[in-house]
C-alpha cells in the first residue's frame, strides 16, 4: 500500500502568504485515505537563520528530523513548499546511489545562500539534491547531475542558468510525446526514480492555487500521462507533490481534481 506522508512546511518558501501552504496540504489530505496517511505536526514558529544564508534554518531542521522518522519506500509526500524532498531524499531507503530524481517545475531552484535574492530554501532545493549549498541542508553526497531531468522549468535568475545547463530539460512541449520522460529518465541508466512535482509547473489556466504562477506551463493532462508511462518502465522510490497554496476553501476545491489526478500518477 501506498503511504502519504503530509509535510505542511511553510517555512521554506519565499512567498509573502506562504501559510496557505499549510492550508494546501490540509485539502489535499482531506481526500487521502485515512488508513494510509500520517500527518506531520511541524513546527508553526518562523525559524531562525543560525547565522547562515538560509531563512528560517531551524525550523526547516526540525522537520527534516521528522521526515527522517516517518519516511519510509515508496511514500508520496504532500507538502507544504518544495523543499520538502531535500529532506525525504536525505532519509530515502536504500539511499539515492542508483536513483533519478524527476524535478517538474516552473523555477529552477538552483540558488545557494550566496545568491539567492530570498534567502528562501525552496529556491535553492535542487541545488541542494546536488549536493550544494548549505550544508546543513545539502544531500551528501548529492544526486549526480546526468541523473536529474527537470521538467517544465521556464522561470530562471541569471544566477541559475548555467546550472540548469547541467542538467537534462524538458520543456513544456516535449511532453506532447508522452514517451518522453520515460525516455529521459531511462537514459540515465537509474534503476529507481523520485518525482518532485511543485504544481507551479502547471499552467495557469488549467490550476489556480499557487504563489508564483508562471504562464505557459504544463497541463494536468499531459503531465499525468507522462508520469505514468514513467512508472510502467521505473520503479519508483516515491514522490513529491507540493506547492499548493488555494486562497480560499473554494479555490482550494476548484483545483482538487487536478491535484488528485497526479496523486493517481505517483501513487
Amino acid at each position: 500500500m501506498v503511504r502519504f506522508l503530509v509535510v505542511p512546511q511553510w517555512q521554506g518558501s519565499p512567498a509573502a502568504r506562504a501559510m496557505l501552504l499549510v492550508d494546501g496540504a490540509a485539502a489535499i489530505a482531506g481526500d487521502l485515505p485515512r488508513a494510509a496517511t500520517t500527518v506531520l505536526d511541524v513546527p508553526v514558529e518562523a525559524g531562525e537563520s543560525l547565522g547562515t544564508g538560509v531563512r528560517r534554518l531551524s525550523a526547516l531542521l526540525r522537520t527534516r528530523e521528522l521526515v527522517a522518522g516517518h519516511l519510509e519506500a515508496g511514500t508520496v509526500l504532500i507538502g507544504g513548499d518544495c523543499s520538502i524532498t531535500v529532506a525525504a531524499l536525505d532519509t530515502l531507503p536504500g539511499g539515492t546511489d542508483d536513483l533519478a530524481v524527476v524535478w517538474c517545475d516552473a523555477h529552477a531552484d538552483l540558488h545557494t545562500p550566496e545568491t539567492s535574492p530570498s534567502g528562501a530554501f525552496s529556491g535553492m532545493a535542487l541545488r541542494a539534491v546536488l549536493g550544494e549549498g548549505e550544508s546543513q541542508l545539502a544531500l551528501s553526497p548529492g544526486v549526480a547531475r546526468d541523473r536529474v531531468v527537470a521538467v517544465g522549468v521556464r522561470a530562471v535568475d541569471d544566477a541559475e542558468a548555467d546550472e540548469l545547463a547541467r542538467v537534462r530539460n524538458l520543456g513544456v512541449t516535449d511532453l506532447d510525446d508522452p514517451a518522453a520522460l520515460a525516455d529521459a529518465v531511462q537514459a540515465t541508466g537509474a534503476r529507481r526514480v523520485w518525482v518532485h512535482i511543485d504544481v507551479d509547473v502547471l499552467d495557469p489556466g488549467s490550476f489556480g492555487g499557487v504563489s508564483s504562477a508562471v504562464p505557459f506551463g504544463v497541463t494536468p493532462a499531459a503531465l499525468s500521462t507522462a508520469l505514468k508511462e514513467l512508472r510502467a518502465r521505473i520503479p519508483l522510490a516515491g514522490a513529491t507533490i507540493a506547492g499548493f497554496a488555494p486562497r480560499t476553501p473554494a479555490d482550494a476545491v476548484d483545483d482538487l481534481g487536478a491535484l488528485l489526478r497526479l496523486v493517481g500518477a505517483v501513487a
